[in-house]
């Protein structure tokens, strides 16, 4: 059955540094505790996971965000540790705490067990939202697909939950290289084999979050990080549907590695707040596009403040192709959503004086 022709393709041709009208925009966690609406689902699903593992809610808090605001995608509701639970390390949410795991990975005997999940059979679930996803969205605007990157799955699955100093993940790194090799080995082959099946279930493009790359030193980020997601890359499906899929890294605090983020085969770079936007593209030239990078913090300043930090960014920027507009993080869940509105129609105001 042929899928309904995509009315704004905004975000695509912008990560392909095609031109556009104006500057493309979405918010990362853009569904999200920000909306009365989101909350009330996840109520109804019981808790968080439910609400990821089944599939008509997912797609229902999918949508939300797109009812409220003219977004230019829609991202896929789904958590990073989808892949560590499907290879059987039993993942729930503590209060307070966020993502634990029952089950950690320390040895090499943990890591021996390790299979690689089937998409289809162990992750059906997002898959299946994926393609109910692009039912309803019925060509309004693109699907975001994503996954974490493997070191940082890694650091998850080796600390068993979050930390803040990565003791045993880092300990392993050291210590035991080879062992770590071998994680991020099965956990590389597992992601490509997750993004290449939500891009076949409807995924149009796919980013890969790398939320703790920037807890490495040059040399370890390069060989421990880096290396695993450009593995990623030459083994993801570029075309689908007659388009190509537009495939973007984010690295939380990897600004001073970004000539080698966009030597790694990727179409575009995310940025966190914490580098001018148009100094980042005078670095990367037209090699790949940028996705950034305002502070979610602005969003709980005045809508005149907002509208100012939204104008800075897009004159850093400057005037070309190869710019969407995101935040440098995930969306608070304090934010007023009437702040989201005017971050979103600024953008698309005050981008269209640099195209065209």
């Amino acid at each position: 059955m042929s899928k309904p022709a995509l009315q704004n393709d905004r975000l695509l041709k912008a990560l392909l540094r095609q031109p556009v009208d104006t500057t493309p925009v979405w918010v990362m966690r853009q569904a999200g505790r920000y909306l009365p609406e989101y909350r009330a689902t996840r109520e109804k699903a019981g808790d968080f996971l439910a609400l990821c593992k089944t599939p008509e809610l997912a797609c229902e808090v999918t949508l939300q965000p797109l009812e409220r605001f003219p977004l230019d995608a829609a991202i896929l509701f789904s958590d990073i540790l989808t892949i560590p639970d499907a290879m059987g390390l039993g993942l729930y949410f503590s209060e307070g705490e966020g993502p634990r795991f029952t089950n950690t990975i320390r040895t090499e005997a943990d890591i021996i067990k390790l299979g690689i999940p089937d998409p289809e059979q162990d992750l059906g679930y997002v898959m299946d939202a994926v393609r109910l996803i692009r039912q309803e969205l019925a060509g309004r605007v693109p699907l975001i697909g994503f996954s974490g990157s493997p070191w940082t799955l890694a650091t998850y699955m080796v600390e068993g939950g979050s930390t803040k100093v990565f003791a045993n993940t880092k300990a392993l790194m050291f210590d035991r290289p080879e062992l770590m090799h071998q994680l991020l080995e099965k956990l590389a082959r597992s992601v490509t084999t997750y993004l290449n099946a939500q891009i076949e279930a409807g995924a149009q493009a796919v980013m890969i979050f790398d939320t703790w790359g920037g807890m490495l030193n040059t040399a370890n980020y390069l060989e421990f990080s880096l290396q695993y997601m450009k593995n990623i890359i030459t083994g993801l499906k570029r075309e689908n549907e007659g388009r190509d899929v537009p495939i973007v890294l984010f690295t939380k605090g990897g600004a001073q590695w970004l000539e080698d983020i966009a030597d790694s085969g990727c179409d575009g770079i995310g940025l966190d707040w914490t580098i001018e936007i148009g100094a980042a593209r005078a670095r990367v030239g037209d090699r790949v596009a940028l996705q950034g990078n305002m502070d979610p913090c602005v969003l709980y300043a005045s809508p005149e403040r907002i509208r100012q930090e939204v104008a800075h960014i897009l004159e850093s920027f400057g005037s070309g192709n190869g710019h969407v507009f995101n935040l440098g993080h995930g969306i608070h869940p304090a934010i007023d959503p009437q702040h989201t509105a005017v971050l979103v129609e600024a953008v698309h105001e005050l981008g269209k004086k640099y195209h065209g």
